[in-house]
């Protein structure tokens, strides 16, 4: 199965649940292809030092990680893309009618969470760590759902 996670600029939140969701499926080889992408993303921008540090502590290194615009190919090739928030989502269908069956709000799993995750751009380590632990908790309920 192929997941995409989506948010704005591709360097925090997307990054955030690409990294938790590789973590999370490490011990099932070949059964995921799992990346991310932002809806205004510039293409190779890293993602930020915020959010390196903030899944460094969770054993994921994403210094390496560079950031990609959302692209109608990605919308065809992905089985499910999961969005941060609902203006996400708006886009893409805007944009990519036919992605609406796959195109999720990653709070749709996880209703304890919200309606959406807040981008933490420019924002406190602490306000990472919480957008963090908001994100590992909808992608641990996007694994149950499966």
């Amino acid at each position: 199965m192929k997941i995409l996670f989506v948010c704005t600029g591709n360097s925090c939140r997307s990054v955030m649940a690409e990294g938790l969701f590789k973590k999370a499926v490490a011990d099932r080889p070949g059964e995921f292809q799992v990346s991310s992408a932002g809806v205004s993303a510039i293409e190779g921008f890293p993602a930020s030092d915020e959010t390196i540090r903030a899944m460094k502590e969770e054993g994921v290194d994403m210094s390496r990680h560079r950031g990609r615009r959302l692209t109608e190919a990605m919308v065809r090739e992905f089985d499910k893309i999961l969005v941060m928030e609902k203006a996400h989502k708006d886009v893409i269908l805007q944009m990519w009618p036919q992605a609406e069956k796959k195109t999720f709000i990653i709070t749709d799993f996880c209703p304890a969470a919200g309606t959406g995750i807040p981008d933490p751009i420019r924002m406190s380590d602490y306000f990472y760590k919480n957008t963090l632990a908001a994100i590992k908790n909808c992608v641990a309920g996007f694994l149950k759902s499966l």
